[in-house]
């Protein structure tokens, strides 16, 4: 007869890393980020830090040698923080706002400055923006990471005309589908990044370039 697993023997949670893209002066992007954090903290299967593109240097001039052939580039100090928070997140959720019908320059220099943080790990997204709700840019990023061998997963929370929907304190005023919409993707980190933790850590990832 099997035995209900210990409480030391339960899985760690996962470790979440939320990435917010946009460093544009006067941007919505925090008080995005905020909530959701919220919603990740209520949600109970992670350890969540967020990651604010705006506190690292990000140079668009990448390295000679691209990461995808040289793993572990020679990056800019102020860099070192942003790498170790990739390195160790299980799940990674991206918030973007549209820019021009597409992401954020800070954005794609972030993902671009590395390739193995990304590789067999579950992303998600969060979009905001006038009109799509940074659906535009979402679909792009799927395409990115997928050449990453990023897994991104089906749901995403999108905020189309975000200025309508959160009040002068920065709370939505109907929370409810928000909300929900977040634990639907929450859960489906749950359920990859469980299994990819698993598999990385007994069957390293590789790729060719």
């Amino acid at each position: 007869m099997s035995t209900p697993m210990s409480a030391a023997s339960s899985p760690a949670p996962l470790k979440l890393a939320v990435l917010v893209g946009s460093v544009r002066e006067g941007r919505f992007a925090p008080v995005v980020a905020r909530w959701f954090a919220e919603r990740a903290a209520e949600h109970g299967e992670f350890t969540t830090e967020v990651i604010d593109l705006a506190d690292y240097t990000l140079p668009l001039a990448l390295p000679s040698v691209p990461p995808a052939i040289a793993p572990d580039p020679e990056r800019p100090a102020g860099m070192a923080g942003l790498t170790r928070a990739l390195d160790e997140a299980d799940a990674v959720v991206v918030l973007t706002p549209d820019y021009n019908r597409s992401f954020p320059a800070s954005l794609k220099a972030a993902i671009d400055w590395h390739f193995t943080q990304w590789q067999a790990k579950p992303i998600g997204f969060v979009g905001y923006s006038g009109l799509s709700g940074g659906l535009l840019a979402i679909e792009q990023l799927r395409q990115v990471f997928g050449e990453l061998h990023a897994h991104t997963v089906r749901s995403a929370v999108t905020f189309p005309r975000y200025y309508l929907l959160f009040d002068g304190q920065g709370e939505l005023r109907e929370p409810t589908e928000p909300a929900g919409a977040a634990k639907r993707m929450l859960d489906e980190l749950v359920w990859w990044g469980t299994a990819l933790r698993e598999a990385r850590a007994t069957r390293p990832f590789s790729s060719v370039a």
